[in-house]
């Protein structure tokens, strides 16, 4: 109801004395009949004020009353004559300083009968809008039944609204609806993370419009949740009450939607599981593995890269960072997601153009979004290098070892890209993989074989010497041997491999055996 409308009645005769015509047009949302000093506690915003003016003693009074009104955001003040035969005009007085309209109702004329005009027109809006609302829901759910994409009901609530509406995900995928400039979406992404209740409107940035955002999903985690994010037109700081309505539709539609790909992608995680086991067990190189690849969603011909995630200080890390990492690949092209190890993982494709955007970036970028959003956990990502499908396993070996010094860097998102790294994983990593297995049977098969004739545990104590920098005594401590059958079995490990681990190359030619199995 507008203020206009209630001050045109006649059986009411009020009379405005202070605000315009456009003050008018205000919308009524209620009616709060008050006679304290200060009611701002008990107001919202876009409520008639009713009051009999019993508070007033002195003129400091109105000041107090009246600023109390409008700061609380209420449409009018209507006061009554009944106590004072007119209104004060010290009252007049306020309401013009602080801008509130101020209705007079005659004595004649009970509160009642304002409140009764107020109620019945709210309620017969409420009513009307909500019959459209409900007309408007079955028909946006009928489109979805009926195979509607979510880009076509965001662009049809959109042009209901005149509001321009697109579904995000928490990292910033972008869904559905135009593209939004990076700011922005940085902006509305943060705004959604970070807010104490939802929905919220996030401010318009220097150069960019303000958001009412709504969560599809509300009660799920918001990192791993899905928002709609409704654009204001330009000067406005909020929605109308039907383009909310219109846009939570919007929200619970999306929110299906992401069910729906949920499911989906839960069919599609076993797949991409054995693809990521099978890469896992150096046998990324095989002709079943590469079936598996394709069938998860991308094709092994090309140059691949491995993105691992690895979620702690979360409840199930394992599906949040899984969940996590199919979002942050919106919109980036082709991979396959799984779970290996307890690790999230994306096997993603590389464009070969130059100028073509890097999907490995893009997927970084989405998931430092979200750490105003973590609550307390930590996400940690590592990326290989670019290779072929017959060098993944050791890309897979890279990814991991880079998400694991990534772990170790502070703050909520950290990341490490395989260019970070300078080590034997990243020489390794760009080897083929049965190249490597090749190299390591070579150096290392007939101590492989004497231990699994003798069991003498020839291997074991190789890499407890390696690891210890060659030292006889630290070696036989941790073995708990004694100092010369630590000696006996280096000296016929350098029997059968033909490399004397006292010499610094042999010594490197094994660890690197060791680091190929």
């Amino acid at each position: 109801m507008l203020l206009s409308e209630l001050v045109a009645r006649p059986e009411l005769r009020l009379r405005v004395l202070h605000g315009s015509a456009a003050d008018l047009d205000r919308s009524v949302r209620w009616v709060y009949p008050t006679d304290l000093p200060d009611p701002s506690r008990y107001l919202g915003g876009g409520e008639l004020v009713v009051s009999g003016l019993v508070w007033r003693r002195t003129p400091a009074d109105s000041e107090r009353f009246v600023a109390a009104v409008a700061r609380s955001g209420a449409a009018a003040l209507v006061a009554g004559e009944a106590v004072f035969g007119d209104i004060p005009a010290d009252v007049v007085d306020a309401c013009r300083r602080h801008d509130l309209v101020l209705v007079a109702v005659p004595v004649d004329v009970s509160f009642g009968a304002v409140t009764e005009a107020v109620i019945g027109a709210l309620s017969a809006a409420r009513g009307d809008r909500l019959a459209h609302t409900l007309g408007r829901h079955r028909r946006l759910l009928a489109a979805f039944a009926g195979g509607a994409e979510l880009a076509d009901l965001a662009a049809a609530v959109s042009a209901g609204t005149g509001l321009v509406c697109r579904v995000l995900t928490a990292a910033g995928g972008l869904l559905a609806g135009p593209a939004l400039p990076e700011a922005e979406r940085d902006a509305v992404v943060a705004g959604f993370l970070t807010a104490g209740r939802l929905p919220v409107t996030v401010p318009a940035g220097p150069a960019g419009a303000a958001h009412l955002v709504v969560p599809a999903a509300p009660g799920t985690a918001r990192a791993t949740g899905w928002l709609v994010a409704a654009q204001l037109p330009p000067g406005s700081a909020q929605a109308g009450t039907d383009a909310v309505d219109a846009v939570g539709e919007l929200a619970a539609i999306a929110a299906l939607d992401r069910s729906r790909r949920r499911e989906g992608a839960a069919v599609a995680r076993p797949i991409a599981d054995d693809a990521l086991a099978r890469i896992a067990a150096d046998t990324g190189d095989r002709p079943e593995t590469r079936v598996r690849l394709r069938q998860a969603g991308v094709e092994p011909d090309g140059t691949l890269a491995v993105v691992v995630l690895r979620a702690s200080g979360v409840a199930d890390p394992a599906d949040t960072a899984h969940t996590v990492l199919l979002d942050a690949l919106v919109g980036t092209g082709p991979a396959a997601v799984g779970v290996q190890g307890g690790d999230a993982v994306a096997v993603v494709a590389v464009p070969g153009a130059r100028d073509a955007p890097d999907p490995v970036e893009q997927v970084l970028a989405a998931v430092h979004r979200l750490g105003p959003g973590l609550a307390g956990g930590r996400l940690s990502a590592g990326v290989s290098r670019p290779s072929a499908a017959d060098a993944l396993s050791g890309a897979l070996a890279e990814a991991g070892h880079a998400a694991g010094l990534a772990a170790g860097r502070s703050g909520p998102v950290t990341s490490v890209r395989a260019g970070e790294i300078t080590s034997h994983v990243a020489l390794l990593a760009g080897v083929p993989d049965d190249v490597r297995r090749g190299f390591a049977a070579q150096v290392l098969g007939p101590v492989l074989d004497h231990d699994a004739r003798s069991g003498t545990g020839l291997l074991e104590t190789l890499e407890v010497f390696l690891d210890e920098s060659g030292s006889w005594n630290r070696t036989a401590a941790r073995l708990h041997l004694h100092v010369n059958t630590v000696r006996y079995r280096i000296g016929r490990v350098a029997e059968l491999t033909g490399r004397d681990p006292s010499s610094f190359a042999d010594r490197v030619d094994l660890y690197l055996a060791l680091r190929s199995r």
